[in-house]
């Protein structure tokens, strides 16, 4: 009977986890998409909990300190480990770098760009790959996070679910997002901020659609992580009062200040890392000699070393003088800088947090008197803290979430609302990039957010063209023309030489048009040659072939392979272009506001 009962319940699961079947539901319905969510959630979850896991032995294992201990607020008196452990990581990071320019060729996309330019397709190689050269990193002590790898992991493995259920572009698009939500909840116990996240820099737009599966991956993530592993990211603020209007005027200067000092750590790495493009020494051995400062620095301050969580705390809990706040501050912001520039593999969310609540201690002590005004260091912190990370990262709203879930206190956030506002309409106004998109900046990507741009690129001009087009020599007379293409037969007629070279395009309509015999004229055929030196390419997306059409002021053009043969392999028309584009547009218009 018990045998009957478990061979009842095997068939039972097997046809619910049935591939066919998941497929269906969740291209069907919103259900079914929320369903994918959450075991997209449970896999971030477990992935963020093994990456802490593992890198919690590594740093134990290393650098000698108790399970209950963070490294960045652990006393370690062994100056030569301090020294030398950066170093052997980045060896070793080194060594992996090596082999993965002799095995892999093509660039690692991260979760930003995979949204924005592929429609969500993300490499699971490529992201585990991530995630192990992020765990090295901050393992051996280099002054990264491990949030990117978090999210990386937990985006690669949501896109290749995706994938595997042959979601379409909008919705697994939304998947990598409930990726990246479940990865950051899980990280810091904080559903809202992981939500906020995924709206903001990884999907780049709120939808109806996309609310109930992001918001799910991220409950259920944090429910896993909860369940797998202790530990609170909070914040006790102690007792103040209330906030009262005095209280905005130094929040919101903390505000542009903490925009400022973001804008000068974007250059700083971005500084760092073009010393190191110009400099002869190769790629797998930089990250060795950023160990080598990195484990300088940290001889002076252990504190740089890892994200520093420790540190952060340490440093809330009690009063630290000026100059002990500014030196700190110093230390973290060059050996992150270093850290990124070397090659080490992390970002700077938690680094930005961490900097940001040294920068709301030091305004506090240090910035003018305001009358009225009532907030403790403490809460000058949290939105340096905030303020700092929205001008690094970006996400408002994500910033905001973050103070409110580590804080619990709602009077507390509004203030750090116009505060992160602040920040993030001055590093927008002034710079204009976060620091993702500014480093694909750097690398030549026209890219801001993760807004869909990439449907523009793959609506190329070789999708749209047709191939089937009428050609003839430009050498033949206007007679053997007109035999070949009677009136009525074809609008345009593609000229090429006798080499197969583009040579410009005939109307037919226009010769037949002309009320004189234009042979007494002594005209010819190359006296009706149009748009000799007009035509698009097969690469050429939508938009810049609208382009070419307007400054041509040609309905129709020809497709040429290459600038260099320029043989003709199609024909496009402007009305055509034009009715795609606007169909495309009108599409994702339709799934922002949640009608498809």
């Amino acid at each position: 009977m018990l045998m009957k009962l478990d061979r009842r319940r095997l068939r039972a699961l097997r046809v619910f986890f049935d591939p066919g079947r998941l497929r269906a539901l969740t291209r069907r319905s919103e259900f079914g998409l929320s369903l994918a969510g959450a075991v997209v959630g449970i896999a971030s979850g477990l992935a963020v909990t093994g990456m802490s896991l593992v890198s919690n032995e590594l740093h134990q294992l290393i650098f000698g300190i108790s399970d209950d201990e963070r490294l960045s607020s652990s006393l370690i008196d062994d100056k030569l480990l301090l020294l030398t452990a950066p170093v052997m990581g980045g060896l070793l990071l080194g060594l992996l770098l090596f082999v993965l320019a002799k095995r892999r060729k093509k660039p690692m996309v991260d979760p930003i760009e995979a949204n924005a330019l592929h429609g969500g397709r993300l490499s699971l190689t490529d992201s585990i790959i991530v995630a192990v050269q992020n765990l090295i990193s901050n393992g051996f002590g280099a002054s990264v996070g491990l949030e990117a790898g978090y999210t990386q992991l937990a985006a690669g493995l949501a896109s290749k679910f995706g994938l595997k259920l042959q979601l379409r572009r909008s919705d697994l698009r939304i998947l990598v997002g409930c990726g990246a939500a479940g990865a950051i909840a899980a990280a810091f116990n904080a559903p809202l901020t992981g939500a906020f996240y995924a709206f903001e820099l990884i999907i780049g737009t709120y939808t109806i659609v996309s609310l109930t599966p992001v918001v799910v991956s991220a409950l259920v993530s944090t429910l896993v992580a909860r369940l797998l592993a202790e530990g609170d990211f909070t914040i006790d603020i102690g007792s103040f009062g209330s906030v009262v209007p005095a209280d905005y005027v130094p929040a919101l200067l903390l505000g542009v200040f903490c925009a400022g000092v973001g804008i000068l750590l974007m250059h700083g790495v971005a500084f760092v890392e073009e010393l190191a493009r110009k400099s002869s020494i190769a790629p797998p051995f930089r990250p060795a000699l950023g160990g080598i400062i990195v484990g300088l620095l940290a001889v002076i301050s252990p504190q740089v070393l890892s994200a520093g969580h420790g540190a952060l705390h340490l440093n809330l809990s009690r009063d630290v003088a000026i100059p002990a706040l500014i030196g700190l501050f110093l230390l973290k912001s060059l050996a992150s800088a270093i850290s990124i520039g070397s090659g080490f593999r992390g970002g700077l969310f938690f680094a930005s947090l961490f900097m940001g609540a040294l920068l709301g201690k030091l305004f506090a002590y240090c910035g003018p008197y305001f009358v009225d005004a009532t907030l403790t260091p403490v809460i000058y912190a949290v939105v340096g803290m905030s303020s700092l990370a929205v001008a690094v990262i970006g996400g408002p709203l994500t910033m905001t979430f973050l103070a409110l879930e580590i804080t619990g206190d709602f009077p507390i956030t509004a203030l750090v609302l116009a505060a992160v506002i602040t920040s993030s309409l001055v590093v927008r106004s002034t710079f204009g990039y976060s620091f993702a998109t500014w480093r694909f900046h750097l690398r030549g990507e026209s890219i801001r957010s993760a807004h869909d741009v990439g449907w523009i690129r793959n609506l190329t001009v070789e999708k749209l063209m047709r191939a089937d087009v009428k050609t003839a020599r430009a050498g033949i007379s206007l007679e053997e023309f007109k035999q070949a293409f009677p009136i009525g037969s074809t609008q345009r007629v593609i000229l090429v030489e006798e080499s197969d070279k583009y040579a410009g395009l005939v109307l037919v309509p226009e010769i037949y048009a002309n009320p004189t015999d234009v042979q007494d004229e002594g005209k010819a055929l190359a006296d009706f040659i149009r748009y000799r030196n007009d035509f698009l390419q097969p690469q050429m997306n939508a938009r810049q072939a609208a382009a070419i059409f307007d400054k041509s002021e040609s309905e129709a053009l020809a497709v040429v392979n290459n600038l260099i043969e320029r043989k003709v392999v199609g024909q496009l028309s402007e009305s055509h272009t034009l009715r795609r584009y606007s169909e495309e547009l009108d599409r994702r218009r339709r799934e922002v506001s949640g009608e498809i």
